[in-house]
């Protein structure tokens, strides 16, 4: 049975400025308004736990840090670190936390035994190809949790929906301005990251090709979703097995 599209007279917005982009949460216009401040506590939590320009969070304490350093990671952190060492090191560096700051196969840094290891004074760790992604999964689980039967959370285009609703998908249109229309999303997740036409793979040395400058990636989680347009974008690849492995589907536009 096909999931009926969303009305927007059935729906309740509210939006709020969190890991530097807006992020908007849609509930049923029947959910009490003080559910929303749950998901935006799930967002806020990790924007104060592992932000870079969070003066006390674990990544801004890293990047500040001396080689050779062992940071112990907080239990709500520690999957995603966990999560992004995996993707680092299944595709080879395509995922790099350390956006090239840090060399060899653990790109500067380590994860161990619940700790965060420095391994090279130059590594800077940026969270920021992952945590959104991270961070709408928490508000949309924080929210069913507390019997919402319809959640969308978007930031910033990085997107997840569950329950009987769909939404409409929509790009920026980069030729004619404006957006497009390109599907409709009816559970899971959906980003889209934006790279230069002609950028060269750090690792694979390949060129994008055409004008081509949008990756966009579908996927169960947004977690997988936001972290998978990283590695098409390094890649070109939209059959990257990683996607496949993930349940996930990739598009070059």
């Amino acid at each position: 049975m096909q999931v009926p599209p969303l009305d927007a007279a059935a729906a309740q917005r509210r939006a709020r400025p969190l890991l530097g982009t807006l992020v908007e949460i849609s509930l049923p216009a029947e959910a009490p308004a003080a559910l929303f401040e749950r998901g935006f506590a799930a967002i806020a939590a990790v924007q104060t736990a592992l932000s870079r320009f969070e003066s006390g969070s674990l990544i801004a304490r890293f990047n500040a840090a001396a080689a050779g350093t062992a940071l112990t990671v907080p239990a709500s952190s520690l999957r995603l670190l966990w999560v992004a060492q995996s993707l680092q090191r299944a595709s080879h560096g395509l995922f790099d936390l350390s956006q090239g700051s840090g060399l060899g196969p653990d790109c500067g840094w380590q994860l161990c035994a619940g700790q965060l290891h420095k391994l090279q004074a130059e590594t800077q760790l940026d969270l920021g190809g992952i945590a959104k992604g991270w961070a709408v999964d928490l508000a949309l689980q924080a929210l069913r949790q507390a019997g919402a039967t319809w959640v969308c959370v978007n930031a910033g285009g990085d997107l997840r929906v569950s329950g009987p609703r769909s939404v409409s998908l929509r790009l920026r249109d980069e030729r004619s301005g404006g957006v497009r229309e390109f599907g409709r999303l009816e559970q899971g997740a959906f980003a889209t990251s934006h790279f230069a036409p002609g950028s060269r793979s750090r690792l694979s040395g390949k060129r994008s090709e055409g004008s081509a400058c949008h990756v966009s990636v579908a996927a169960p989680r947004c977690l997988w979703a936001d972290a998978l347009t990283k590695v098409v974008a390094a890649s070109g690849d939209t059959a990257h097995p990683l996607l496949a492995r993930l349940g996930a589907q990739a598009w070059l536009h």
